[in-house]
């Protein structure tokens, strides 16, 4: 019999021989039993015969099948078909080979028999693609084969003839024409102005020559080339074959620039702007410089490799370096005040559950913006926001009306309305999408750094992911506002508090321009002893941070709390817990998750050493280096998991980090 045997085939194989076995057995057990053991030796032999019968039945319909095809076809036919070219293979309804032509015999499978074996045997036979008219392409013996079929029915048997044609030299040149596609890289010295500017000229021209050495050395083990196209860029042509052993390597120069040092303490980080996969040059150097601004707005010392499908990150361990010019800000304020001239209304919105910062950074310019004379409103939901002490504390002070609802703001919207968003960038964590998508005119204030999915819609896009704060931010526009522009001492105090929070009380992020911003404040009237009244906790509160601070668990490194929401200040005492956290000894970070209404809220905090957005970002959320979070519709167990997953992922990849480092 040819081929692979049927299951029914096996399965009477075992009956029978079970029989046998049995019968042998028990006659040997039992010598007097008579009719019973003969009728069951009986039964096993006619079982033996008619399993033989069928197989040479089945054998000799096989050997007719195949007579009948080779009847089929006239003695020229099968001569040209032998003498054909190309490789060439019948085979039968069950994919045995039954004949094969002398360019298979002696190209394809010189040293094997095929005949009468499976084709499944040599090579992997998908019959639907093989009839196909594209074909399959398949390996055999270190080669490539393109594969397509013909069927054929001769007397009721279904023959199928395969013909492999050698793709071999074109599947070589294919590899070689993707592994030598061109891809252009951006890379740029991160703040470079700042960096030098307070070095010696020798400690310049150091920095400049190891710089320049690293870049040369990094290109030199690759077939691509670099071209240095100011002080602080250079672009590299690389080829697709390098660039993928620099993917899986993690860009290792990121960490060889961190050793080069300018002073004491101060080092070199660069940003990396990668276009991959792309249609040709001109559009890689597109797609370059689109990673090279999402690296540049995460803080920079990072690679962003930049597709038709998004981003890829590597790096980013280290703070950005702040930028002491305010160079940036005066031209902001200028178009700004431009902007709001041409308008009639102005609204300032910060993010969903808008905090101090948010809704602190939105009061201080909505006052400014009046203060000028322009109409402007705080949007802000009143019931789903953790800044409430600021928005009564101003109400007290504030005859007209000041902060209104995200409806209000839509009814009031026109085509000559401005949007100013704070304190976020990504159109899914707006207070009021509605009203995102309703306004003509856009601009984004934002300090957090820049997520994949961004409003890229602005008319203003002011982005600074080194500012501590977005209050910082505003601070600075105010300044040059002009001499009309003032704020009063509770509205000063309303800013600060938002500087405040988001430094830990100027510990964390924390620069000279944000020292700056709140000498300013209290210049004009901020009161720190009332600005420390709007922190001032409930006892229930108070408890919450208590609880989850009790429950905390070390994980790698890392406090990890858990809670169910059992209050609405859950979200303040989440917060406040993940900070206190930090100052348990060998906590580099802390995780705080809570769960309410199907929803679980993540606040991460580190001191700087752990990148806690890195962590955020696996889970779909985002921030800073030292403060991120997230939110997830999923179980409060399952999100722990993945927490501690993504924990284990960002060890792993500075472990390897090391490792390269070392090489």
């Amino acid at each position: 019999m040819k081929g692979k045997r049927s299951v029914l085939y096996y399965i009477n194989c075992a009956v029978i021989c079970a029989l046998l076995i049995g019968s042998a057995w028990y006659i040997y057990r039992q010598p007097d039993s008579g009719a019973f053991a003969r009728i069951l030796l009986a039964v096993s032999g006619l079982a033996v015969i008619s399993l033989a019968a069928a197989l040479i039945v089945r054998e000799r319909n096989y050997v007719k099948n195949v007579s009948a095809f080779a009847k089929g076809i006239t003695a020229a036919q099968r001569e040209s078909l032998y003498n054909f070219p190309s490789p060439a293979i019948i085979i039968d309804g069950e994919k045995n080979i039954i004949w094969s032509n002398l360019a298979f015999d002696r190209d394809v499978l010189p040293d094997g028999i095929s005949f009468g074996k499976p084709v499944t045997d040599f090579f992997e036979y998908d019959e639907k693609s093989v009839l196909s008219d594209e074909g399959s392409v398949i390996t055999l013996n270190g080669r490539f084969y393109k594969v397509k079929g013909m069927r054929a029915d001769t007397q009721g048997e279904m023959f199928t003839v395969v013909y492999l044609s050698d793709e071999t030299a074109f599947e070589q040149l294919k590899y070689e024409y993707k592994q030598s596609r061109p891809t252009v890289m951006l890379v740029v010295i991160d703040n470079y102005d700042e960096l030098l500017q307070n070095a010696k000229e020798s400690e310049k021209s150091h920095t400049v020559v190891e710089i320049e050495k690293l870049v040369e050395n990094f290109i030199e083990s690759t077939t691509g080339v670099a071209k240095k196209i100011s002080s602080d860029r250079f672009m590299m042509i690389v080829e697709e074959r390098h660039l993928v052993q620099m993917i899986k390597n993690r860009f290792p120069i990121l960490d060889k620039a961190r050793e080069i040092k300018v002073g004491e303490r101060r080092c070199v980080t660069l940003s990396i702007g990668v276009g991959h996969l792309a249609e040709n040059i001109a559009q890689s150097e597109v797609y370059a410089r689109q990673a090279l601004d999402m690296c540049l707005g995460r803080g920079g010392d990072q690679a962003a490799v930049k597709t038709d499908s998004g981003f890829e990150f590597f790096g980013g361990v280290s703070n950005g370096m702040e930028k002491r010019t305010k160079v940036k800000s005066r031209i902001i304020a200028t178009a700004l005040l431009e902007l709001v001239k041409e308008s009639d209304t102005v609204f300032i919105m910060g993010h969903k559950m808008g905090d101090m910062d948010s809704v602190g950074a939105a009061t201080g310019l909505c006052a400014a913006m009046r203060s000028i004379g322009n109409e402007a409103y705080v949007v802000v939901d009143p019931d789903k926001n953790l800044a409430k002490p600021i928005i009564n504390y101003i109400k007290q002070y504030e005859k007209q009306e000041f902060y209104i609802s995200p409806s209000q703001a839509i009814m009031r919207l026109d085509e000559q309305s401005v949007v100013i968003i704070v304190d976020t960038h990504n159109p899914d964590f707006v207070d009021s999408p509605e009203l995102y998508h309703s306004a003509e005119k856009i601009v984004v204030m934002d300090h957090h750094r820049k997520m994949v999915k961004h409003i890229d819609d602005a008319v203003i896009f002011f982005h600074e992911p080194q500012a501590s704060s977005v209050c910082e931010m505003i601070t600075e526009l105010i300044q040059y506002f002009g001499d009309k522009a003032k704020l009063t001492p509770p509205q000063a105090e309303a800013v600060l508090a938002g500087i405040m929070l988001d430094t830990k009380n100027f510990v964390m992020r924390t620069g000279v321009r944000t020292f700056e911003a709140a000498a300013y404040l209290r210049r004009i009237g901020a009161d720190t002893v009332s600005v420390k009244k709007l922190f001032s906790n409930s006892i229930d509160t108070y408890q919450q941070k208590s609880m989850l601070i009790t429950n905390a668990e070390v994980y790698e490194g890392c406090a990890v709390a858990t809670a169910r929401a059992s209050s609405p200040s859950m979200k303040v005492a989440a917060a406040q817990a993940a900070d206190e956290l930090l100052g348990i000894n060998g906590v580099d970070a802390s995780f705080v998750m809570y769960e309410d209404g199907g929803i679980v809220y993540v606040s991460a905090r580190s001191m700087g050493a752990f990148n806690v957005q890195i962590i955020m970002e696996a889970l779909g959320g985002g921030g800073h280096q030292t403060m991120a979070g997230a939110q997830l519709k999923s179980t409060l167990t399952n999100v722990k998991a993945m927490v501690f997953q993504a924990i284990d992922d960002y060890l792993d990849t500075l472990e390897e980090s090391e490792k390269n480092k070392k090489k």
